[in-house]
């Protein structure tokens, strides 16, 4: 199966070019929410989560308290890499465990900071969702009511667009606010299953000529 690394800077639109795909049937699968799954209460992760950082980051319920764990994390680097290094390779388990396990053309698997954990190698094909950075410090203050300062810090801690736009093999356009997003999306979705069927075809030949 084609497995497809969707990927942009925050407020790019990677939530809408999800739903778009997943209006064809594709399948996706999302790193942020596989992470949320992997440090549920009772679960491994969180526990060692807490080991690291202590019992300020959980709520009164024993749950994560996220906003407390967001703002350790983005207050220091050193923090955040410890983070890191302990999500990301059960998070890369997860999703080659779940793409492994579905039966499809093809599959989107959407992480946002691809690059930045070194993912490349867990997907067949990039896919960048791309706009200028006023366009998106535009739309997540609109999104998540937070402060200019607080997006600038979050679009400086992910790789330069410049380094996106050099490595995708595929680029979707979502500087407009009209309906191209769709039109490109429907285009990929062809050309996806176009190299999936080939991919199957080389298989199939592969076999039949052992």
């Amino acid at each position: 199966m084609l497995r497809v690394g969707l990927t942009g800077g925050i407020g790019c639109g990677k939530t809408t070019v999800s739903n778009l795909f997943a209006e064809f049937g594709v399948p996706i699968l999302d790193a942020d929410q596989v992470a949320r799954e992997l440090t549920e209460k009772g679960q491994p992760a969180l526990d060692r989560i807490r080991e690291a950082f202590g019992e300020q980051i959980l709520n009164a319920d024993g749950s994560l308290n996220r906003l407390q764990l967001k703002r350790i994390i983005f207050a220091d680097a050193e923090q955040k890499r410890k983070l890191e290094a302990m999500l990301h390779p059960l998070i890369w388990a997860a999703l080659n465990a779940k793409s492994a396990q579905l039966a499809a053309p093809y599959c989107i698997l959407s992480i946002p900071l691809l690059f930045e954990t070194k993912m490349e190698a867990i997907v067949d094909r990039i896919l960048v969702v791309d706009c200028p950075v006023e366009l998106q410090i535009e739309r997540v203050s609109q999104r998540d009511r937070l402060a200019i300062e607080t997006i600038r810090a979050i679009i400086d801690s992910q790789v330069h667009r410049d380094y996106r736009l050099a490595h995708a093999d595929d680029l979707l356009d979502n500087s407009q606010t009209d309906n191209t997003l769709a039109e490109q999306v429907k285009k990929l979705h062809n050309l996806y299953l176009s190299i999936s069927a080939c991919q199957t075809r080389l298989t199939c030949d592969q076999h039949h000529h052992l």
